[in-house]
């Protein structure tokens, strides 16, 4: 969801006659005016006259989000990249400024340019991979534009937003597929997630082979119905899941989803009781960079409106172990990168993280207070804590 300023909404022509979009939608007012909240596709229509940035400045961002990330003590990340982003880790990379190891998930539109060029997953060296697609099914709780079976508590009339037809998406994964290309698809609602894993199990169908092979990735998997946890896990799809959203979404989806459907929202534990792999990341910069914030939360369930002094559904909280375990092994696997990082093992990467605290043995509630003492990379140190 995004709010354009009046000036925004005349430079993008978008006027009272404006027609929302295909899986998008200009909110208009009473007097039916657009009030500037447009919602997921209709994003995009503002976004075009948004000039690119230039080679510097995406740069010099990239060069921020790296000191960023390796004050918190990630080794590696997985970012929705494009061509210009993917040019820029390598020319990092070559000049030895790159100080963190990346995945680089593409547009699912990219996906036959990917495929002609020979790109299979996973391409690359040990610091920059592609061979992923990033697709999207639904929006967000947020902005009520998740997709579920039944409508929202706070609204009635709405459902949520399917961004793609079902058959268009289903082809496009296919030939991925075929191509041997990794899928990742953004699903939040329980109907959203519930047509991914449809479309996961009709890919296998049309191509047959085995589904590890694949690591198909839901990312998000907020909101699922009972049945379609242990179906996640069976068919061997990944959980990539961000823990700190539950942070914010705890102190208000109950009002808009309703209590029972909350029982099976971020359900961390229920998912690994079945058999999923959960792949922890951040979300970032929707909500703070730091896996602390994500770990503490994972294993308290608290949240920002401190009424849930036991934890949001506790039943769903993992120990510290769990959460480690999905942030550094979870994540790995997620880039079919386990043989190589993910833990502390004779013939890995040497990627270390060292912490000014154990966190093993400090009251879970101080988690997120503990600080990165060094951050080592390839056996190299790119961070150390000021004294």
């Amino acid at each position: 969801m995004c709010l354009a300023n009046s000036y925004a909404l005349g430079f993008a022509d978008i006027t009272r006659e404006t027609l929302s979009p295909k899986g998008g939608l200009i909110e208009k007012g009473p007097d039916g005016e657009p009030t500037g909240i447009l919602k997921d596709e209709a994003i995009a229509i503002v976004q075009r006259t948004v000039p690119e940035p230039s080679k510097e400045q995406l740069t010099r961002s990239i060069k921020a989000a790296l000191l960023e990330a390796r004050r918190y003590g990630i080794t590696g990340i997985h970012d929705n990249a494009g061509t210009a982003e993917l040019s820029l880790y390598q020319s990092l990379y070559e000049h030895q400024e790159l100080t963190c190891r990346v995945y680089c998930l593409m547009p699912i539109r990219d996906s036959q340019s990917l495929a002609d060029s020979g790109v299979r997953a996973p391409f690359g060296n040990d610091w920059v991979r592609l061979g992923a697609l990033k697709g999207f099914a639904d929006g967000s709780l947020g902005s009520s534009t998740a997709l579920f079976f039944d409508p929202y508590s706070d609204n009635p009339q709405n459902s949520g937003l399917q961004l793609l037809p079902e058959g268009n998406m289903l082809k496009a994964l296919v030939e991925a597929d075929k191509a041997g290309l990794q899928i990742c698809i953004h699903a939040i609602g329980d109907k959203a997630n519930s047509m991914v894993l449809d479309m996961y199990e009709a890919v296998l169908k049309t191509n047959g082979g085995n589904a590890e092979k694949r690591r198909f990735r839901i990312e998000h998997a907020q909101h699922l119905k009972s049945f379609d946890i242990s179906r996640l896990a069976s068919l061997g799809v990944i959980a990539s899941m961000q823990p700190y959203h539950l942070f914010d979404d705890g102190s208000w989806a109950e009002k808009r989803i309703g209590s029972e459907r909350c029982k099976t929202t971020y359900a961390f534990k229920s998912l690994l009781e079945k058999g999923a792999l959960l792949a922890f990341g951040s979300d970032w910069p929707v909500v703070p960079l730091n896996p602390l914030l994500g770990i503490y939360t994972a294993v308290t369930r608290q949240t920002s409106d401190g009424k849930h002094p036991e934890g949001w559904f506790p039943e769903e909280k993992l120990t510290l172990e769990q959460a480690i375990r999905a942030y550094n092994r979870g994540s790995a696997y997620a880039e079919f990168a386990e043989n190589e990082k993910g833990s502390l093992t004779v013939g890995k990467l040497a990627d270390i993280v060292i912490m000014n605290v154990n966190l093993r043995t400090i009251p879970l509630e101080s988690i997120k207070e503990a600080k990165v003492s060094h951050t080592i990379v390839g056996g190299k140190v790119v961070y150390q804590l000021d004294n």
